[in-house]
């Protein structure tokens, strides 16, 4: 499919996992419906909330891990013990080329630092960047 865009998503990521990721995947999906998921966590609670939302859930598939980086993890943690994490696997997914990127809304210290191994720098590019969204902004 034309100007089809995979996104890879930490659905175990942040304080509240599956309950907040799948619903923003959906308002993400309503916005830009060529979008496809593959979402990575606990299967059992990721489909709990795709049931949710059909239309998500026939762009999605679910990739199960029940590992998954807390928010008080030091990313020098992270790197040693989250190979096979929700955030691990996302981030695995770009650099396998099935995602064209990855959202997680964990622990940015961590993510960045599996992001750095993972899918190494660009030439030229000395940090990874974070994209972020200032809610007092206007557009």
């Amino acid at each position: 499919m034309p100007g089809t865009c995979t996104l890879a998503l930490d659905a175990m990521g942040g304080d509240h996992g599956p309950p907040v990721i799948i619903p923003g995947a959906a308002l993400s999906l309503d916005r830009h419906p060529q979008t496809e998921f593959i979402f990575f966590g606990e299967a059992a609670r990721i489909e709990a909330e795709l049931d949710k939302h059909p239309v998500l859930k026939a762009r999605s598939s679910v990739v199960h891990t029940s590992t998954a980086i807390s928010m008080d993890d030091k990313p020098s943690q992270a790197l040693r013990r989250g190979k096979g994490s929700s955030m691990w696997l996302a981030l695995e997914a770009v650099q396998k080329r099935q995602a064209q990127a990855a959202v997680s809304a964990g622990n940015t210290g961590a993510l960045m630092a599996i992001a750095r191994l993972v899918l190494r720098p660009m030439t030229d590019i000395e940090r990874p960047a974070i994209a972020a969204i200032w809610p007092t902004v206007k557009r």
